[in-house]
């Protein structure tokens, strides 16, 4: 993976959950288990409805948050907060990896269709606060989702980031064609690659990526 294709990149853009830690850790079980709950209550329905109604609207929307406000006017930030208070604990922290996203040259910050508040923790507890520069949830965007391209528009606006001096790390690979239509370097954060032409780069290891780029 050649260094020089990541050379004119100024501000670098990262995901949170199952990029900036491996879904191995499994925060992201308790979130779910944590939506399934709010649908059964909120809409009325069985525990295997709520888990269809979840599974269908993040496939649709791009969020299962997204799909409720649609379909059923959920007012946003009570599910926000109720689906994101959770145990941290069960993430460890990186310093390798906080040491190598700080050495990075120019801007880092994340951007999530979590909260910020939920996404601070997240870094908090992995011990990648410090590098950095700010943090942008699904509200910063108007509580339109990624991979919407208006969510990405709205985000990008307010940091003021030039996209062609940009690149984005995701796991989902939905969430890379915008980035890359506007003119982002793109990197897939999962455990295996897709053929897609908006992937440019694929990496099962975050860590041993960034080095290389160094």
């Amino acid at each position: 993976m050649p260094k020089h294709a990541f050379s004119h990149v100024t501000t670098w853009v990262f995901d949170l959950d199952h990029t900036l830690y491996p879904p191995e850790m499994r925060l992201f079980d308790q979130i779910e288990e944590r939506m399934t709950r709010y649908v059964m209550r909120e809409i009325g329905v069985d525990q295997t409805e709520a888990d269809r109604l979840r599974a269908t609207y993040w496939r649709d929307y791009g969020t299962t948050l997204a799909g409720l406000m649609r379909v059923h006017d959920i007012d946003p930030d009570p599910y926000l907060h109720e689906v994101h208070d959770i145990d941290f604990s069960v993430l460890a922290p990186d310093p390798d990896l906080a040491e190598t996203i700080a050495a990075l040259p120019g801007r880092k910050i994340v951007y999530t269709n979590g909260s910020a508040p939920y996404a601070r923790n997240v870094l908090a507890a992995r011990g990648l606060s410090a590098p950095f520069e700010e943090v942008y949830g699904i509200e910063h965007a108007g509580y339109f989702p990624k991979p919407e391209r208006i969510a990405f528009e709205t985000v990008f606006a307010k940091d003021r980031l030039d996209p062609s001096k940009s690149a984005m790390f995701e796991d989902d690979h939905r969430n890379l064609k915008v980035p890359r239509d506007m003119g982002l370097n793109t990197v897939l954060v999962a455990p295996e690659a897709k053929d897609e032409p908006h992937l440019q780069h694929h990496t099962n290891d975050l860590g041993a990526f960034l080095s290389q780029l160094l």
